[in-house]
């Protein structure tokens, strides 16, 4: 059993139909929606977290991809500028999954992508704006 973050965009033509309901019923996976953002006449954007067997996902994907919608991993979208991150913490707090925490050796904030449900918290209590959204 595998489970994968991945950001959705639908194209304006796409945004009223029935797509991703066939995940369940046609490729018996799961998914939970972290994140949607879809008005008709306008692209689409869908982050969800979708769980089931590695051949299903690939086929319930190949299928997602011949309708027309693009799909990306959400650990593509978002990233922290390393740069600008002066581990201050302030975004420890904040993080409802934990992606971000505090090396207790090094005294360094982590970012696990891995962990991340791209809600953007984060983003808005950085001090030195090293969190970043990009989809």
């Amino acid at each position: 059993m595998i489970r994968r973050k991945v950001v959705l965009h639908f194209p304006r033509e796409k945004v009223d139909k029935p797509i991703v309901s066939k995940l369940v019923r046609d490729y018996g996976l799961d998914f939970n929606i972290l994140k949607a953002s879809i008005t008709p006449r306008e692209e689409g954007l869908l982050v969800m977290e979708i769980t089931g067997e590695e051949k299903d996902y690939q086929r319930g994907l190949e299928y997602l991809e011949n309708c027309g919608v693009r799909v990306q991993p959400l650990s593509q979208d978002v990233a922290r500028n390393e740069d600008r991150c002066t581990h201050c913490g302030a975004c420890l707090a904040v993080c409802p999954t934990r992606a971000l925490y505090m090396d207790s050796e090094s005294m360094q904030v982590i970012f696990d992508r891995e962990e991340c449900v791209a809600c953007e918290l984060c983003v808005k209590v950085c001090p030195p704006r090293a969190m970043e959204i990009r989809y």
